[in-house]
């Protein structure tokens, strides 16, 4: 499943930027004041704001996930989350059209948030809470908007260890600094992180730390390519193009905390006479033709990695992958 709001934003947006520009001051209804936004460095919202859109997001996916019902937050996530949460809540209002027996309420707190001053759209911050679900982890979750007249959107969602999140470099306002997709004073340019991890998967290489998202997951694939009476085949696609592009923050260090985006196709072959697997239901209720000699499945994934600020290894603290649609032959 594809997304294209972000794009359709960016176009739209480009006809009013002349009108941005000429505009001396804008007030908007919450008191922050915006100078010349497309071209002044300046934070992407009040902590105020960040806490109130970080509290509308869990109610919108709580009632999306009680009822199994899309429709209920899509207008707060964007991008991979919402490529990963709307097949999640279709499978399941597939298999459970009265919605979900198994709701428990999504609980975050002790929030934190580190807001990037920077000039130009998107504006973004990251909200790094404690949840209720999930274990000892932090989630970390990318908020993101292309206009004041848009509403904040949850595009990126990773769970990561308290003690692997970095410390981040902020001015004396306690504002921190998006790095650009194109820098070239960490190892690996942020906006390259996705072709590179997706190329890793494939081909291996030393731009990966070993760990869990990296060489245990290649080391697993390659134990399950090739079984009596069935082949797997894995293609891996970078995305980062409009709510799908990476958004760096600068740690204290010089290096960069980067989420970014990834595609993964895994195609089951069953040889003459074997037939694949029978998946479970979640799988079934988002396949499309009869799996007869194979099933290709999609999944879309997000990414939290360190990129050093020097050479070195990127280390891929965290990913959450999801099931966006299959298909059988």
């Amino acid at each position: 499943m594809s997304r294209d709001r972000g794009l359709r934003r960016f176009r739209s947006h480009r006809g009013l930027e002349t009108w941005v520009l000429v505009a001396a001051l804008s007030l908007t209804a919450s008191g922050c004041v915006v100078v010349h936004g497309e071209r002044e460095v300046l934070p992407a919202t009040t902590r105020a704001e960040a806490a109130k859109a970080l509290e509308e997001f869990t109610a919108a996916y709580n009632e999306a996930d009680k009822a199994y019902d899309s429709s209920l937050d899509a207008d707060y996530t964007t991008g991979p989350l919402a490529d990963i949460d709307a097949a999640r809540l279709k499978a399941g209002r597939a298999n459970s059209p009265e919605g979900n027996p198994r709701h428990v309420p999504l609980k975050l707190t002790d929030a934190k948030f580190t807001i990037p001053a920077k000039a130009g759209w998107p504006r973004w911050f990251l909200a790094d809470a404690a949840g209720n679900k999930g274990g000892e982890v932090r989630w970390l979750l990318v908020f993101t908007r292309n206009g004041l007249d848009e509403p904040w959107e949850a595009a990126y969602l990773t769970l990561v260890a308290p003690e692997e999140i970095p410390e981040f470099k902020t001015d004396e306002d306690g504002w921190a600094e998006a790095v650009p997709a194109n820098a070239t004073d960490v190892a690996v340019p942020p906006g390259e992180l996705s072709k590179d991890y997706a190329s890793y998967l494939k081909d291996g290489g030393k731009v990966f730390s070993d760990g869990p998202h990296t060489s245990a997951w290649r080391d697993a694939r390659g134990k399950r390519a090739e079984r009596p009476g069935l082949a797997r085949q894995y293609i891996d696609e970078p995305m980062t193009n409009g709510d799908y592009a990476p958004l760096a923050l600068r740690t204290e260090d010089g290096g960069a905390l980067v989420f970014f985006t990834t595609r993964h196709f895994e195609k089951q072959t069953a040889a003459q006479g074997a037939s694949v697997p029978t998946p479970n239901k979640d799988v079934l209720a988002l396949t499309t033709g009869e799996i007869r000699q194979s099933l290709t499945m999609e999944f879309v994934s997000n990414e939290v990695a360190l990129d050093p600020p020097a050479d070195g290894a990127v280390e891929v603290l965290g990913r959450i992958q999801g099931l966006t649609s299959a298909k059988g032959e």
